[in-house]
């Protein structure tokens, strides 16, 4: 095989944190078709945006010919991964994860290729070899592998043994070898040699390797992605309002959508090389002209179509750009009632009301006033839009033709600040 040299364009994409052996590696993948792995706890209903990364790496590998495996912990994820955590995890019920688990699978799915190719992925759970495990024999062919001394000296355990508050219970301190045997399993039954993961799993994936260079004498790899953050200081996947969910009941694709838009400049090319699959050379060039002709807004732009397509589909990119249109451009004519339910869940503040008197009180309400004074000359201001369209008729009282689907108002102050009143239907009873 004529591979592509993918270490090296991984390093160039700054996507290396740890690895091992690398030349060996790389003509290792050069001329042969491996296998890799890379594991997701199910610890949540739904992956965050955190996760795209080994993701999008796991399908930059079976681009290039390899076999990605995605290893779901149903079994792991019972103990939970103390590395670099300040306290415990709270420990899930089985049927919590066992549904976690489907909603995860299904969106992985979507990620890679699983039919029609030779480097088909697979999606495996670990808890099939666990749940068959006895735990004498655990601790005796592979516990005695471990030294507690190599053990406790890991960073990530040495972090919270040192804490007055917060120590380590041997149920995580035990996570360490459930991996490492995951990494054994693989390499047995499915010939994976490589692991990935972020970086703050280079003490679980070193422990696989040393697992099954004692018991197989074989060698495997390492190789560990950045853990990301944003230039404002804040944690990649986090704003305001919380973490940004792949799944579009937590997170909607609008609201997807403009945490890519919202990304800080200086983050642009830095994250167009780690998600997107355009050339290193021209993401470099596009650096170079970014303030030339809006250049730096068009990438912008790219990246946030691009991230918003491969998570959510071409029609949900639609919408997030028709919500967009609408709140930024005031182009309404072209909005339908699913972008408006988007917007009442995580788009915008909004309102739920059975009436209200008139726009003075809209206003207050949706808490674009303190008063109705300061109301009235917003209004008189021209400040002020229902539905995109100026309204300076200060004692404006709402009619059945503001009312967009026959439920929802958009009310705006300027060009940023944006309300949405939901108009709940009033149930009459007859006795």
């Amino acid at each position: 095989m004529n591979h592509v040299n993918l270490i090296d364009e991984l390093k160039q994409r700054n996507l290396i944190s740890h690895i091992t052996n690398e030349e060996i590696l790389k003509e290792n993948i050069k001329h042969n078709s491996i296998s890799l792995y890379c594991g997701f706890d199910p610890t949540e209903e739904s992956l965050h945006v955190g996760h795209l990364l080994p993701l999008i790496t796991l399908k930059r590998f079976q681009l290039q010919g390899h076999r990605p495996i995605v290893l779901i912990g149903g079994a792991t994820s019972l103990i939970g991964d103390p590395s670099f955590k300040e306290k415990e995890r709270f420990l899930n019920f089985d049927n919590k994860i066992d549904l976690w688990t489907t909603n995860i699978t299904k969106q992985i799915s979507s990620f890679l290729n699983f039919d029609g190719f030779k480097n088909n992925a697979v999606i495996l759970n670990n808890k099939k070899w666990f749940e068959k495990i006895n735990i004498l024999s655990f601790l005796r062919n592979i516990g005695k592998h471990f030294s507690i001394n190599t053990m406790i000296n890991r960073e990530a355990v040495k972090q919270r043994i040192k804490r007055s508050d917060q120590g380590i219970s041997f149920t995580e301190f035990s996570y360490n070898l459930l991996q490492a045997y995951d990494f054994f399993i693989l390499n047995k039954k499915k010939q994976v040699s490589l692991q990935i993961g972020g970086s703050d799993q280079w003490g679980n994936i070193s422990a696989g390797m040393h697992l099954i260079n004692r018991i197989s004498k074989k060698k495997v790899y390492g190789l560990t992605l950045p853990l990301l953050m944003q230039s404002n200081g804040v944690k990649f996947g986090k704003t305001e309002s919380g973490t940004i969910w792949l799944d579009p009941k937590k997170t909607t694709p609008y609201k997807f959508y403009q945490f890519w838009k919202n990304i800080e400049d200086s983050d642009v090319y830095k994250f167009l090389k780690l998600f997107t699959f355009l050339e290193c050379n021209e993401i470099n060039i596009r650096e170079i002209n970014k303030y030339k002709n809006n250049q730096i807004i068009h990438d912008k732009s790219y990246l946030s179509q691009y991230m918003t397509r491969l998570v959510h589909g071409e029609e949900n990119l639609l919408s997030a750009e028709r919500i967009t249109n609408i709140l930024f451009l005031k182009n309404i004519n072209e909005i339908k009632e699913s972008d408006l339910h988007q917007l009442k869940k995580d788009g915008i503040p909004s309102i739920e009301v059975n009436q209200i008197k008139d726009l003075q009180e809209a206003l207050i309400l949706c808490s674009l006033a303190k008063s109705r004074t300061q109301a009235k000359n917003m209004i008189v201001s021209n400040a002020i839009s229902i539905n995109t369209n100026k309204v300076t008729n200060k004692g404006y009282i709402f009619n059945n033709n503001d009312k967009l689907f026959n439920q929802f108002t958009l009310i705006s102050r300027g060009k940023k600040n944006h309300c949405l009143i939901y108009w709940k239907s009033i149930v009459l009873k007859f006795h």
